[in-house]
């Protein structure tokens, strides 16, 4: 059990609440991670805030002009009615008509209706809901979401296997340009763990992050063939896989050669013991974090709309006794945007932004003399990037650069996150500027 539900545990230990606990109850609580950490950065880091991923512009976060002027249209049905469990027919219906028109490798594969539910956490959640049980494995890689694990080991008391993200990657990996880079995603570490898993009980399941979050990865294209072909060779060998697609920051790469599309759209149709489950919405891809709306939709080489159907209304059984439905005022809002002029102008002038974002970061990071306490991982898309700490504390880093009302997050007490995202262009120097000089101030103590 973790050590924060077994604290919480001991404070109310010998209570009626106590003896009321599930055994859910019992390993369920709040982790000291990015939420608790963005918390306390929303107190204390007055300078900039490069914790949450979110974007903001001047200090106010982005808004498409169609979201925001929509606010105040709703008519009475649309502002408070119930929306009905799966969502509101028509945006599911345009939302897999965006999965097609920016996923082309999906041409002549079938795919399910998409299911809306309160948020892209709850896809995951829900998905474990569908198909994890106690003692099934999971597998990630060692730099992910921390919700994961709360997901999957303490709702699900499930197993989780971790592999190392980068495989070849030394100190120098990343000052240098995706074209001369020594490392690659290790598709030989997540096939190692995969066949393990399915040695277990012949079935395993694993979650794709691309963009990754906290790393700011996306695999190149040669990347993204080798890990469909090994996904491919395990499922040959007898396993069943579960492969959740979790496309958080879909669309947002900032380099040439790398998969743009998901990977769902090649898994769709890879082999009949792959199951696929995308798991998408609009909170990055059109900038409104606080909606809490999100997709799931599925597609398998072996499955078809029967199979579908059953997987849907089953998916709907679990919203039912969860939520009972989504927010229907954010459907429709949503549903209104997607066709609005102008759009897509605005959310590649948004893109924009943070490709100068990124662009900044990495460029002083090539320019600068880079303290030995600090290893960047390699990152070419997203919101983030992140530090790898040697010799010193991630989280004294964090703290002392909190202290300089700069707001980052630690993460395992090895890894700084850092949100270029939330951070304007003209501050990203001043940014890494302070972070470089707290992390050699530590490495001096």
């Amino acid at each position: 059990m973790n050590a924060l539900a077994e604290e919480l545990n001991a404070s109310i230990a010998g209570s009626v609440a106590e003896r009321l606990l599930s055994d859910m109850g019992r390993r369920m609580y709040f982790p000291k991670g990015i939420l608790s950490q963005s918390a306390e950065a929303t107190e204390r880091a007055k300078v900039m805030n490069a914790t949450i991923g979110m974007a903001y512009e001047a200090g106010e976060p982005l808004i498409l002009s169609p979201i925001r002027a929509g606010l105040p249209s709703l008519t009475p049905y649309e502002a408070v009615a119930y929306a009905p469990t799966g969502g509101v027919p028509e945006l599911r219906r345009r939302w897999k008509a965006e999965i097609e028109a920016k996923n082309p490798g999906l041409k002549g594969a079938s795919i399910s209706l998409p299911v809306v539910v309160p948020g892209l956490t709850a896809a995951i959640s829900y998905i474990a809901d569908l198909f994890l049980e106690p003692g099934d494995t999971v597998v990630v890689p060692d730099l992910h979401w921390p919700n994961y694990r709360l997901i999957v080991e303490e709702r699900k008391m499930a197993a989780g296997l971790t592999y190392p993200i980068f495989a070849g990657m030394g100190s120098e990996a990343s000052g240098r340009r995706a074209s001369d880079r020594p490392y690659h995603f290790n598709v030989e570490g997540l096939e190692a763990r995969l066949r393990e898993a399915g040695g277990r009980r012949g079935k395993a399941c694993a979650v794709l992050n691309f963009p990754n979050n906290p790393t700011g990865y996306t695999p190149t294209l040669e990347e993204a063939d080798a890990i469909v072909a090994a996904l491919v060779r395990v499922a040959s060998e007898g396993t069943d896989l579960l492969v959740v697609l979790d496309d958080a920051y879909f669309g947002l790469q900032y380099e040439p050669g790398l998969l743009t599309e998901s990977l769902f759209a090649r898994l769709s149709t890879a082999h009949e013991r792959i199951l696929a489950v995308k798991a998408d919405g609009p909170t990055k891809e059109d900038y409104v974090w606080g909606f809490r709306t999100g997709f799931v939709t599925f597609a398998g080489a072996g499955v078809g709309a029967v199979h579908y159907e059953a997987l849907v209304k089953k998916l709907l059984g679990v919203i039912r006794s969860s939520v009972s439905s989504s927010s229907a005022p954010s459907q429709y809002l949503l549903l209104k945007a997607l066709d609005a002029p102008g759009r897509a102008a605005e959310k590649a002038r948004f893109r924009g932004l943070l490709e100068a974002r990124y662009r900044r970061a990495r460029d002083f990071i090539a320019t600068h003399a880079l303290p030995s306490s600090l290893v960047p991982m390699p990152f070419n898309s997203g919101y983030f990037m992140s530090f790898e700490c040697k010799g010193i504390s991630a989280e004294a880093l964090r703290l002392r650069l909190l202290d300089q009302g700069i707001g980052t997050i630690s993460m395992q007490d090895r890894y700084l996150r850092v949100a270029f995202s939330s951070v304007d262009e003209g501050q990203v120097d001043e940014l890494y500027s302070a972070i470089y000089e707290a992390a050699t101030a530590l490495a001096g103590k």
